[in-house]
């Protein structure tokens, strides 16, 4: 049933980017690294999208919360470092297929990862490319990141991912996400955005307790 709602969450949010965004025929994914880095830097600094200030009231934007968790039968000192490598988490859901680093770099005692994550998604037989543009800041002295990220059509995410160390030698993952979108795309952004979190943490906790990552 998940997967179920979340490709119709994805294939809402295909359409509403098809009709936002695109005038030719949806395609695959044919942007190269550099192209990607040029397009992330314009997000960086058009949209602003580290900024984490509520919409105004009659911008047209409207902000939804939601936390997700899941109990992953390891230790944190596994857990934490397989968990936060974004690469990680390409394959565990059918639709991101691969995430391009552009910087890479410690500052104040956190890890910061500029990066561009490449979805393509299905939708009435054709191939829409979503790229996802982002900054990882990684705190492996408190267990938790933090991820911004901007993609078409205007939809930004603030996330925080909490590691907390349970009895058994188990860690508890927890993602609070911050969604901000056009107020008429806010609830499918909402239900995609989530479902895929949750498909991705199952993923995740499979892998990590399997031992393959």
């Amino acid at each position: 049933m998940k997967k179920h709602l979340r490709l119709l969450a994805a294939q809402l949010f295909a359409m509403a980017l098809v009709i936002t965004v695109f005038s030719s025929p949806a395609h695959a994914d044919t942007t190269s690294d550099a192209q990607l880095a040029a397009e992330w830097q314009t997000a960086w600094d058009t949209h602003k999208f580290y900024d984490r200030t509520p919409p105004l009231p009659d911008s047209g934007r409207s902000r939804a919360t939601s936390s997700i968790s899941i109990t992953i039968n390891a230790p944190a000192a596994k857990v934490f470092p397989a968990y936060s490598n974004i690469d990680n988490h390409v394959g565990m859901h059918s639709f991101l297929k691969r995430v391009v680093t552009h910087k890479d770099w410690f500052k104040y005692g956190k890890r910061h990862i500029n990066f561009t994550a490449v979805e393509e998604i299905p939708y009435e037989g054709a191939i829409v490319t979503s790229n996802t543009h982002a900054q990882q800041r990684i705190n492996a002295d408190d267990l938790y990141y933090e991820t911004d990220t901007w993609s078409l059509p205007g939809v930004v995410t603030h996330q925080k991912i909490v590691f907390t160390k349970l009895a058994g030698g188990k860690t508890k993952v927890t993602e609070y996400l911050t969604f901000d979108a056009d107020t008429s795309l806010i609830d499918f952004v909402v239900a995609n955005g989530v479902a895929s979190h949750e498909v991705t943490q199952a993923g995740l906790k499979q892998a990590i307790e399997s031992g393959s990552i």
